[in-house]
């Protein structure tokens, strides 16, 4: 297996990028950041850690085009450069770098399968977040037939890239905040064996440098399109995941991550 660390970035700023990807340098080696057409010069911040580390890669957008997009843009630069896994992670410092090892161990022992951060919230976390999240949760559920969505929305994660590459190709959607969670609807229907990891998650202060590109009525709406899309999809292969859920579903659905 090899595994590349993947982290979009839109105007996280230069302290909380820095922040992120220096912490992630401290448990692997290969990182790369694809800047989404960031206008705050955080790219800049990643050019100056480079030379200290050599594994460190960055890409540029040319325009701000969405986290799904930065993600198959990195996808994509993976394939080419041989890598076989992917690491995702969000730049603004919510997603625990030293659970990047956890992560990893699970995938070389089972390489097929896609691993999903799922969060454990602290009391810090906008209640309003947390309870929106069950909304799509559900959907995601009725989807797969219960394939093994734990959270729909939360961003660490790690897939086997030809199986995310596959999934892109399936659709002309999922370039947005809609990425994760029809990615992973898709990887379902796709039968990729999936694995829950409980994850903590940190909900950063403006003080602390703290940056969301989350717009609720926008986000949601972009959401309930997706979902209401994904049901076609989903009747339209219902078929074939009753099939599968009468030969087992999911293989490792109630694997736990140590």
């Amino acid at each position: 297996m090899k595994l590349l660390v993947l982290i979009p970035s839109y105007n996280t700023g230069s302290r909380l990028l820095a922040d992120t990807v220096g912490h992630a340098l401290e448990h692997w080696k290969e990182v790369c950041v694809v800047m989404d057409g960031s206008t705050d010069g955080s790219g800049l911040a990643v050019e100056a850690m480079q030379p200290a580390h050599p594994g460190l890669r960055m890409i540029q957008q040319p325009h701000n085009q969405g986290k799904g997009a930065a993600v198959l843009r990195g996808a994509e630069y993976a394939a080419a450069e041989g890598f076989t896994h992917v690491l995702t992670m969000d730049a603004d410092g919510q997603h625990p770098p030293e659970y990047i090892p956890r992560f990893i161990a699970f995938a070389r022992a089972h390489p097929e399968a896609a691993l999903l951060g799922k969060p454990v919230f602290g009391p810090e976390a906008p209640l309003l977040r947390v309870r929106g999240r069950r909304i799509s949760n559900l959907w995601a559920h009725v989807e797969t037939l219960h394939w093994g969505i734990g959270d729909s929305l939360f961003g660490m994660r790690i897939y086997p890239v030809q199986v995310l590459l596959r999934a892109f190709r399936s659709t002309w959607f999922a370039r947005r905040f809609d990425f994760d969670t029809e990615v992973a609807v898709r990887l379902c229907w796709h039968g990729v064996p999936m694995v829950n990891v409980d994850t903590p998650v940190r909900y950063l202060t403006a003080a602390e440098g703290g940056v969301s590109q989350f717009r609720y009525f926008r986000d949601n709406a972009l959401l309930t399109w997706m979902h209401a899309r994904l049901m076609i999809g989903f009747f339209l292969r219902l078929p074939l995941l009753l099939w599968r859920v009468a030969r087992g579903g999911n293989p490792l659905k109630n694997a736990t991550v140590e």
